[in-house]
C-alpha cells in the first residue's frame, strides 16, 4: 500500500490541476460576458440597473425617436454603502431626437481594476428628463458585466 501512496497523491494532484484549468476558464468566459439589461419608456428616464454580484459596467445605449428636444442624459452610481457614496459618473449634455447616446467603455478601461467596476448591491442609474413626453419615447439599453 505504502507503494501506491506517490501514484495516488499524483492523481489526485492531476484531478485538481484539470479543475483549477477548467474553473480558470469559466471565469476567463464570464469577464467577456455582457448581460443587456432594457427599459422603454416615454417619459422621464430614471432607471437603476445592477446583478447580484460585483459587475463592471461595459455600455450605455439609448435611442430617442419623435419630435425635437434634447436634454442632459446622467450616468450615475447608486452606491450600497449610502447616499454619501453616489457619483455621477458620466453627462452627455444634449441628448434626444437625433441625438442618440452610445457610450462605450473600452477595454482597457474596463480590465481590472477597473473604476467601472461596482461592488453587489450597487446600481447604475441613467436619468433623463423627457423636453416633449408627449412626443419623444426611448429605448434604453445597459451593459452589465460580472467583475473578477
Amino acid at each position: 500500500m505504502p507503494a501506491d501512496l506517490p501514484q495516488i497523491l499524483q492523481t489526485a494532484q492531476d484531478g485538481f490541476s484539470a479543475q483549477e484549468s477548467e474553473l480558470a476558464a469559466s471565469r476567463s468566459r464570464q469577464v467577456f460576458s455582457v448581460i443587456s439589461k432594457t427599459a422603454t419608456g416615454s417619459a422621464d428616464i430614471d432607471e437603476a440597473f445592477q446583478l447580484d454580484c460585483r459587475f463592471r459596467l461595459v455600455f450605455v445605449r439609448c435611442h430617442f425617436s419623435g419630435s425635437d428636444g434634447t436634454a442632459s442624459l446622467t450616468v450615475s452610481i447608486d452606491s450600497a454603502a449610502g447616499a454619501v457614496y453616489d457619483t455621477r459618473l458620466f453627462t452627455i449634455a444634449k441628448a434626444g431626437t437625433n441625438r442618440d447616446v452610445n457610450l462605450r467603455i473600452s477595454r482597457e478601461e474596463g480590465a481590472e481594476p477597473s473604476p467601472w467596476t461596482f461592488q453587489a448591491g450597487d446600481a447604475v442609474r441613467v436619468q433623463w428628463t423627457n423636453p416633449d413626453t408627449s412626443n419623444i419615447t426611448w429605448g434604453l439599453e445597459v451593459g452589465l458585466a460580472i467583475a473578477s
